[in-house]
C-alpha cells in the first residue's frame, strides 16, 4: 500500500511531464540535526513547483521552520529521513486560517499545503515536529488562564503549529508509511479542502510525555476525503470530523461531506471516532469502518456538541468496528464540557482580542442546538467496556432514526439513553449485570433491545 501511494502520488504528477528529482542538499539544506534548513528545502520546493517534480532528501535530520508544498510537487521523505520542526514559534508565519473552528490567524504548520492542488506528501520517513516546548507553554497559559474564566480561551491564545495543514487545497495526497510524531498542537488538518487522501501514516504523539489537544487527523468543513491504513496514538481524538464552531462557523457554514476512514488502529486518544464538538456546519455522508480501539480509548464512537454550537448530522454510518477494554461504547454529550464552551469574557479585561469577540458573539438557543438523524451503526463487538451507552441530548431537539444492526457489547453498565426518538434494535446482544441495565428514558422510543436489558425510567433534565 505504501509503494502504491507513493506510485500514485508520482503517476498523478506524470501527466504534467514531471519526472525530475530536486535534491535539498543541492539548495544548501544539510540533515545534521542542527543546521536551520528552512529556506533551502522552500527554495527546493519552489523549483520543483516551476516543473512539476519531487522533492527529495538524502537520508537525515532537517531542522526546518514551516514550509509550503507547492501545486504539482511530490515532498518525499525516504527512510532515513526526518524533518524536525524548530522550537522557535516564529519560524512559523502567522497566517489567516481556521483554527478550532474559528477563522483566525494563527501559526503555519510545519508543513503546509495551502491553496494548492495535485500535491503530495509521501514516503516512509519521519515528520517531527518536537512539539513539547509548545505543549509546556500551552499548559502555563492554561494554569494562568482557568483561575480567570478564560479556559475557553486557552487553546487559541497559545498558539502553538499543527504537523501538517492542508488549507483549501485539492488533489492532495499524504502517506505512504509517513511517520508523524511530537506535534506541537493537531497533527493532521484537512480544512476547506477536497479529495484528499490520507493513506499509510503512523501518529504518536505520546513521546516525552502526553501533548495537549494533539488530535490525530481533523477533517474540518472538507469534501470527498479518504482516511484508510492508519496507526494512531495520541492524547486527544484520534478521527475527527469537524465543522465550525458557534457563530463564526454558522457564518461560514461548510459541511464536512462525502468523507470514508478505514482500516485505523487507534492505540490511545481521547476518542475514537469522534464528531464535534465544532458541528456548527454540519455533516453528511460519513462512512467509517474496521477500525479498532483498545482501554487506551476512553470513548470508541462519540459525538459532541453544545447549546451554542448549532449544525446537524445526517446518512452517517459506522460499521465493523472492535473495542477491546474501551470504557464507553458510545457517547452523544450534546452540552461537552461548559468550561471549554462557555464564552464569558471576564469584567475586568478591557483590551478585548479581536478572536474573543468573535468567539462570545452570542447564539439564540433555536440556532445553536446540533440535530443529528440517520445515523446506522452495525456490526460492534466490544468487550471490558465500563458502560456501553451514555447518550444525552435535548428534548427540543432528539436524535432521531438512529439504527444498531449486530451488536455484541459486553459492559459493567448499560448506562442509559436519553431524548432517542425512534431507535431501533437487531440482532443485539448486550452482556450486562441483572442490576445495571440499560436506562431508558421515558420520553425515548425504543424499540428491539433484548428483553430484560434494559429499564424504562423518568430522564434526568439536560442543560
Amino acid at each position: 500500500m505504501q509503494h502504491k501511494l507513493i506510485a500514485s502520488a508520482l503517476a498523478l504528477l506524470a501527466g504534467q511531464g514531471c519526472a525530475a528529482d530536486f535534491n535539498v542538499r543541492d539548495y544548501g539544506a544539510r540533515g545534521d540535526g542542527s543546521t536551520a534548513n528552512t529556506a533551502a528545502i522552500q527554495q527546493a520546493i519552489d523549483a520543483a513547483a516551476k516543473e512539476g517534480g519531487t522533492v527529495v532528501f538524502p537520508a537525515g535530520t532537517y531542522l526546518t521552520g514551516a514550509i509550503f508544498v507547492k501545486s504539482g510537487v511530490t515532498l518525499r521523505l525516504d527512510k532515513g529521513v526526518t524533518l524536525r520542526g524548530s522550537r522557535n514559534i516564529d519560524d512559523y508565519p502567522m497566517m489567516p486560517t481556521r483554527i478550532a473552528g474559528i477563522e483566525m490567524r494563527w501559526p503555519a504548520a510545519l508543513v503546509n499545503v495551502y491553496k494548492q492542488s495535485k500535491a503530495a506528501i509521501v514516503g516512509e520517513g519521519t515528520i517531527d515536529g518536537d512539539g513539547k516546548v509548545f505543549w509546556d507553554q500551552y499548559w502555563a497559559l492554561r494554569k494562568e488562564y482557568q483561575p480567570r474564566g478564560l479556559r475557553w480561551a486557552s487553546d487559541y491564545d497559545a498558539r502553538r503549529p499543527r504537523l501538517v495543514q492542508v488549507f483549501d487545497a485539492s488533489g492532495v495526497k499524504l502517506g505512504g508509511g509517513l511517520q508523524l510524531r511530537r506535534s506541537g498542537f493537531w497533527t493532521v488538518h484537512v480544512c476547506y479542502s477536497e479529495d484528499v487522501t490520507v493513506d499509510g501514516v503512523s501518529i504518536d504523539n505520546n513521546e516525552e510525555g502526553h501533548g495537549p489537544s494533539t488530535d490525530g487527523i481533523d477533517i474540518d468543513s472538507s469534501r470527498k476525503v479518504l482516511v484508510a491504513n492508519a496507526d494512531i496514538a495520541v492524547n486527544d481524538d484520534a478521527l475527527v470530523l469537524k465543522a465550525g464552531r458557534d457563530a463564526d462557523g454558522l457564518r461560514v457554514n461548510r459541511p464536512t461531506e462525502d468523507v470514508v476512514i478505514r482500516d485505523v488502529k487507534v492505540r490511545a486518544s481521547k476518542g475514537g471516532i469522534v464528531f464535534g464538538s465544532e458541528t456548527s456546519g454540519g455533516f453528511r455522508n460519513i462512512e467509517a469502518y474496521r477500525l479498532s480501539f483498545d482501554e487506551k480509548t476512553p470513548v470508541g464512537i462519540l459525538f459532541k456538541s453544545s447549546h451554542t454550537r448549532g449544525g446537524w448530522g445526517e446518512n452517517i454510518r459506522l460499521h465493523d468496528i472492535t473495542m477491546n477494554g474501551t470504557p464507553v461504547v458510545m457517547r452523544v454529550n450534546m452540552n461537552w464540557n461548559p468550561n471549554y464552551s462557555n464564552t464569558v469574557i471576564p469584567a475586568e479585561v478591557k483590551a478585548v482580542p479581536e478572536h474573543w469577540k468573535v468567539m462570545t458573539t452570542p447564539v439564540p438557543r433555536e440556532k445553536g442546538i446540533a440535530h443529528f438523524r440517520d445515523v446506522r451503526v452495525w456490526n460492534v463487538k466490544a468487550t471490558g467496556a465500563k458502560s456501553a451507552f451514555e447518550v444525552a441530548a435535548y428534548p427540543e431537539a432528539p436524535l432521531r432514526g438512529f439504527r444498531f444492526e449486530n451488536l455484541d457489547i459486553e459492559a459493567k453498565t448499560g448506562g442509559y439513553l436519553r431524548d432517542a426518538e425512534d431507535w431501533r434494535f437487531s440482532g443485539t446482544t448486550l452482556r450486562l449485570p441483572a442490576d445495571a441495565p440499560l436506562e431508558v428514558g421515558q420520553a425515548s422510543s425504543v424499540t428491539g433491545l433484548p428483553a430484560g436489558s434494559f429499564v424504562v425510567r423518568a430522564p434526568e433534565k439536560n442543560g
